[in-house]
């Protein structure tokens, strides 16, 4: 991890204060969802962290699922563009749908989501993020589950990114400048 430490301007969220938040989190989804089918629908890549960690949190029968929408590419600004690079794999009707995401900001991606699962027939249609920089919002979007609210600064760690990089930080961390400013 040295490699790319060395490329973090500090460590906003250490994995201790992750994981922690995440079982509260379980917590609550497990309080929420009791006796409902419940499909958790992670959002590749970013999530996958998050995804994995919450599940074994959730002591229920949950199914789980993937798709993988983006609006960013290698940029940092989302475009507003919503594209799907793989759907679901299953029916949703009548399931009770959490979407898992691992950052939320300017709302455009998961306000085009959300209604497109709530047409699929899905039961209830509801949205767990890490982090939620409400800063950048530009779509209001009810998040019913957040991990942690953070500042306007790029992120990467814990599934976050720089183009494909950095993901497998432990921590959350914010990027120095220099890296993605060129």
């Amino acid at each position: 991890m040295d490699r790319l430490m060395k490329d973090v301007k500090h460590v906003l969220i250490d994995r201790d204060r992750i994981r922690q938040r995440v079982q509260e989190i379980g917590a609550d989804i497990t309080r929420d969802y009791a006796g409902k089918e419940t499909v958790l629908v992670g959002i590749l890549k970013g999530a996958i962290p998050f995804l994995c960690d919450l599940m074994r949190t959730v002591d229920l029968p949950v199914s789980l699922d993937t798709m993988c929408v983006s609006s960013y590419g290698d940029g940092t600004v989302s475009c507003g563009k919503v594209s799907i690079k793989k759907d679901l794999d299953r029916s949703i009707e009548g399931k009770h749908v959490i979407v898992v995401e691992d950052i939320i900001d300017t709302g455009c991606t998961m306000a085009s989501l959300v209604p497109l699962l709530k047409s699929r027939g899905a039961a209830s249609v509801e949205l767990a993020v890490c982090l939620d920089k409400k800063e950048r919002r530009q779509i209001p979007v009810k998040v019913r589950y957040i991990g942690f609210e953070i500042p306007d600064e790029f992120i990467v760690g814990y599934g976050c990114d720089y183009a494909e990089r950095y993901r497998n930080l432990p921590d959350i961390c914010t990027l120095k400048n220099e890296i993605y400013e060129h």
